[in-house]
Order: structure tokens, then sequence, then C-alpha cells
């Protein structure tokens, strides 16, 4: 039998008028593109002052003074799943997800970041709690707002939110057919790599323009990083962002046990491109955009 093809592309121009879907395009887990989703979505609320992202929260889970803000650019001080050595046994496994408050119970457990504000720590938790919160206050859950606030009005006809293994069953990565979603806990949105790259080139125009550029403000964080083409890289609002080489990007990438993903815009070349790749490492998938949105 044929082995899948490792590498799949999808590249459009930010003056792009039409858009048409790829009909029998294969389809992909998105795993952490899904973050800017979940972003977009509580920035949408606040604009219908439906929630503030710069209010405290009270959930018991959450230190004093944490905000929605905070879960959603990783400055919450909280840990991980992805330290977990019981998570991704289970996961390896086959084993059915976690109970939520088991989950919770054992990342806290962790030694806790530094408080609200004071530092940066990318937690998986933060971004499940954010969409507990967005939930909350649209009273609808996160496959129906994706849907009426997001999908729908992009025209993103592929796109959906994975909840059960059945989702994950027509995705074109053999090994989908062995893994369950619940397992990403914020959940995991499916598509093809052509919505991918049309989904964050429709968010500035789903969003207030302020709120498009609170979203895509970055915070450094640090320099290059190993095998892959950030040479500056930080992170926004649901947005990794920073510099490839002299080019300026924002986006995210994404990873499962499986697959990778990695899906920016380039403003200086107005290009966005999507790259979905087997095996679970960001840099090959982050590198083949790197040279679409280059032109390079």
């Amino acid at each position: 039998m044929p082995q899948p093809a490792t590498v799949f592309t999808a590249t459009i121009d930010r003056d792009t008028r039409c858009q048409t879907a790829q009909e029998g395009a294969p389809l992909f887990p998105y795993w952490s593109f899904t973050k800017p989703v979940i972003a977009a979505l509580a920035l949408i609320l606040e604009a219908e002052g439906r929630l503030e992202l710069d209010a405290p929260l009270d959930l018991p889970e959450l230190p004093e003074g944490c905000t929605l803000a905070h879960l959603l650019d990783h400055s919450a001080g909280l840990p991980d799943y992805g330290s977990l050595p019981a998570y991704h046994a289970d996961v390896a496994a086959g084993r059915t997800p976690w109970p939520r408050d088991l989950l919770v119970t054992r990342v806290l457990a962790q030694r806790a970041a530094p408080p609200p504000g004071e530092g940066w720590s990318y937690s998986n938790l933060g971004y499940m709690l954010a969409r507990e919160v967005i939930e909350g206050a649209a009273a609808m859950g996160l496959a129906e707002l994706v849907q009426e606030r997001i999908a729908g009005p992009l025209g993103l006809e592929s796109v959906r939110l994975a909840q059960t293994p059945a989702d994950f069953a027509p995705l074109h990565w053999p090994e989908a057919r062995d893994y369950h979603p619940g397992w990403v806990y914020h959940r995991t949105l499916i598509g093809t790599a052509g919505d991918a790259a049309r989904l964050l080139h429709g968010l500035g125009g789903l969003l207030p323009e302020a709120a498009f550029a609170r979203m895509t403000a970055c915070r450094e964080l640090g320099g290059a990083l190993p095998d892959r083409p950030w040479t500056r890289h930080g992170y926004g609002l649901g947005l990794m962002c920073g510099d490839w080489s002299d080019l300026r990007v924002f986006g995210h990438s994404g990873a499962g046990p499986f697959s990778s993903n990695a899906v920016y815009h380039c403003p200086e070349t107005g290009r966005i491109a999507a790259a979905f790749t087997h095996g679970p490492f960001e840099g090959p998938a982050e590198q083949a955009v790197f040279k679409l949105v280059a032109g390079r």
C-alpha cells in the first residue's frame, strides 16, 4: 500500500478576493492552530460587551488576579499537561481521555509558574479554561461558536470542531483513527490546508481593528529556535509571532503525536501559507511555510 504524502501546503495572497475551497482536499487536525480561533472569539465577545479580557476571573483553578487575557497570552502562571509523563503514556496506549477535573488536579500539582502577568509559560490548561470562560459568556459550546462566528462567515466549509474519535476517522494521517481528540483539552479543529490559510487570512476582517491590533501585538520572548526558522520569537493573543530571517510573521504552529502544522501570515510579502506534515515536530512545517511566504 502506498504511503501518504508527508507534506501538504496551501498559499493565498492577502489581496485574494475569491477564496474557493478545493473539493476533495484531505483533512487534517489543526492542533494548536485552534488557539487563534479561541482568542478571536474572546475578542469578538468582548466587542459585543459579553465579557472583559482584563477583568479578574473568579475560578478555583486560577491564581488571584488572573484574567482571560493572561490565559490567552500564556502569562497566567499555569503549568501545562504536556510535561506529564502519564499523559503521554495514556495517549500512546489509546486510553480514554482523563476526566476534566482529574486533568486539572494533575496539572496543578506541578510547580507553579510566576504570578499572572509576571512571566510567560505556555499552557494548554490555560486555553482549556479560556474556552470554558468563552463558552459560558456566549451560552454556547465551542463547536457552535466556531460555525456561527468563524467558519460560517468566512465560508470555511471543511472547518469544524473534532469531538469524538469518529471525527478523526476521515483525516488524512492513518494514525488519526487511533486517537481520541478529547486529549486536546482546549479542543482541536479539523479542516483542509487551504481553509487553514483562509481562516488566518479572514480573522482581520472579522475583528474590530483595535481588537485585531491587540491580537497581533507581539511580546518578545527570545531569539532563534533550533531546527526552526525563528530568529526572534514571541506571542500575542493566541498568535505566535516574531521574525523568520528578515521577515515578520504571525500565526500558529501545532503538533500532536503523529502530525504537525504551521499557518502563518507574512505582512511584508502579503502571503499566508499553511503546511501540514507527518511527524510530531513543528520545524518541518514551519520551514515549508517559510519558503512559501518568502517566495525563496
